[in-house]
């Protein structure tokens, strides 16, 4: 989903707050420095999702964003920006490092360090903003392309400029199915103009490899209670094969269709003993964890516990009953 924003539609004495609070909301907690006059703050963007990736295009009078040290303490993810320079020139300043972009430049600086952006003209940017788990490169590699220019100059750069401004102008118009197809084509285009700037183009590679296994698992625990949750989707959303998802799974000893009846019933189970969830039928705590039969449910569950559903169920409500329950 996309939202849109515009400071003309906002009274002057509110619009500070107005651009804070969508900022801090959808984006990341900044403390912005506009223009001294109220009635001439404004700000016009859309901000918008691409799976994990979020865009953030915007045109601003603003002239300083800082994400100060104790900002950098809130809860957001791990994460790291990528910043390109629309028109008018700004500064991205990060530890003892500083890069002045002008149109089409592109730079990078990580949330959890403090920053700050310095547009002296106004903003015209768009910022991307990926989780730093995705994209896989270690900490100490990170750290060393922070708040530096990447410029046009390089052909890898100059298409993840094209592609991204592309990207970020295309991004409203999409469906869900369509953002979520080029989300991973974004982050690894990303992560190649990385590897070049270190030097490494090994890193643009090995890291996914090497992390695999664990991010294919958080992807099936994110999705445990959908039923369409398949080997097919799973190897589709990591760009692989079902047969290497099968072998990658097979490496630890995982069978897919085992993991998730396991994993699942210990949900079930788990719901069937809250109290809360008294009023809740069996039938439906079993459809909310992807098991569509009853009867097939009510079996798998004996298998595994060596009681049915119900006697589970009765079990916990005479715990509580007694004072030992949960």
């Amino acid at each position: 989903m996309s939202i849109r924003f515009n400071t003309a539609q906002v009274p002057p004495s509110d619009r500070a707050e107005a651009i804070r609070d969508v900022i801090w909301g959808r984006v990341v907690r900044v403390d912005i420095q506009h223009h001294p006059q109220q009635e001439r703050i404004s700000a016009v963007g859309t901000i918008s999702d691409v799976g994990s990736l979020n865009i953030c295009s915007v045109r601003s009078n603003a002239t300083i964003i800082r994400r100060t040290p104790s900002l950098v303490r809130d809860d957001l993810e791990p994460s790291l920006f990528l910043g390109l320079q629309v028109s008018g020139s700004s500064m991205v300043v990060q530890g003892d490092r500083e890069a002045v972009l002008r149109p089409g430049d592109l730079a990078v600086y990580d949330t959890t360090e403090p920053y700050t952006l310095v547009n002296e003209s106004g903003i015209h940017q768009h910022f991307f903003r990926v989780p730093r788990r995705e994209l896989a490169l270690p900490t100490a590699a990170l750290s060393r392309v922070t708040a530096v220019r990447l410029g046009r100059e390089h052909p890898v750069t100059d298409l993840a400029s094209t592609y991204f401004a592309r990207l970020a102008g295309t991004r409203p118009a999409m469906s869900p199915q369509q953002a979520g197809a080029v989300e991973q084509p974004s982050i690894a285009l990303l992560r190649a103009v990385l590897a070049i700037c270190l030097g490494d183009s090994r890193l643009a590679q090995e890291p996914l490899e090497s992390t695999l296994q664990c991010r294919i698992m958080e992807y099936i625990r994110a999705h445990l209670a959908e039923h369409d949750l398949s080997a097919a989707r799973i190897a589709r959303a990591h760009h692989i094969s079902v047969r290497y998802l099968y072998k990658i799974l097979a490496g630890s000893g995982i069978t897919l269709g085992d993991w998730l009846r396991v994993h699942r019933l210990e949900e079930c189970r788990k719901e069937l003993a809250r109290s809360r969830n008294r009023s809740v039928t069996i039938a439906a705590i079993a459809q909310r964890w992807g098991f569509s039969n009853a009867s097939h449910f009510s079996r798998v569950f004996k298998e595994q516990y060596g009681v049915s559903p119900r006697e589970w169920r009765q079990l916990e409500e005479r715990r509580a009953g007694a004072g030992l329950g949960r």
